[in-house]
């Protein structure tokens, strides 16, 4: 993981590549598939030294409050110890929600941090004080929502950071079995296509799949300088513990499973049935 602006860790971003076409006459040219949803900043948030969203669950109702995305290693406390989970602790952590454009549309504040860890996964789940129909009433604002499948390889996503307010673009490339960094192990992990050009400060930033504008996965790493296994140099194991390393490449953490752990009123229960987030 690259280290966040304040001095833990940071994670990726994604530069978009350009596809040229030829031109052909408009009477043989089939016309271009439109996207199905304009990515933009709306939900998206910037903290203190990485990137979040506010995030609803499929069956999340808008008197919910809200929930808000990002890395483990964004945690204000420091980032968890591999095998750590941290739930239910207090928190007065404020974010900056930007509208469309990404201009500053006020602060939003957490009461709670529900969720965090950086085993399997790198993902910290906030809860605010306000309800999403408040912040939709006050700003204008809803939360994206969270998928309940899988990624596919192959698939467009955009990585919309709201710290530095840039929306970044590539591919799925594939999946990584087990990612290793330092003394963390994460399960399943995207894997993106050499289009991305990570910065600090993009950690926890949503992976946005362009066709059905919902969150696949968040934000997290890459290796950054081709060393094998260390910090801010994540290293690929398959299931016969080969190793490969793809420098310059980086990583998001899958989300599908999160709502599973949820259930009415934005509640977390890890004992939920296809929970499988690490319980403490």
């Amino acid at each position: 993981m690259k280290k966040p602006l304040t001095g833990a860790l940071c994670a990726l971003t994604l530069a978009g590549a350009t596809a040229l076409a030829t031109a052909a006459p408009a009477s043989a040219a089939a016309a271009p598939a439109a996207p199905a949803v304009t990515v933009n900043f709306a939900g998206t948030v910037a903290l203190s030294n990485c990137s979040g969203s506010l995030v609803r669950m499929p069956n999340s109702a808008d008197s919910d409050p809200g929930l808000i995305l990002t890395n483990g290693h964004c945690l204000e406390s420091g980032m968890p110890a591999a095998g750590q989970v941290i739930t239910n602790q207090a928190s007065t952590r404020s974010f900056t929600l930007l509208s469309s454009t990404g201009s500053s549309l006020g602060t939003v504040r957490a009461n709670r941090v529900l969720y965090s860890t950086m085993t399997d996964t790198d993902v910290t789940l906030y809860r605010l004080s306000s309800s999403y129909a408040t912040i939709k009433s006050r700003y204008g604002i809803s939360p994206l929502t969270m998928s309940t499948t899988h990624p596919v390889a192959g698939s467009a996503i955009k990585v919309v950071s709201g710290y530095w307010k840039k929306i970044y673009s590539c591919s799925v490339d594939g999946f990584a079995y087990r990612l290793k960094e330092g003394g963390w192990t994460f399960k399943d992990s995207v894997r993106y296509t050499s289009g991305c050009d990570i910065i600090g400060g993009t950690s926890g930033s949503p992976v946005v799949d362009v066709n059905s504008g919902q969150v696949v996965a968040v934000n997290n790493t890459i290796n950054e300088s081709g060393e094998r296994c260390t910090l801010d140099n994540p290293c690929e194991v398959d299931q016969n513990g080969t190793v490969t390393i793809h420098p310059g490449i980086g990583y998001a953490q899958e989300t599908y499973t999160i709502p599973n752990c949820f259930g009415p009123g934005n509640v977390l229960d890890l004992t939920r049935s296809g929970c499988v987030l690490p319980r403490p």
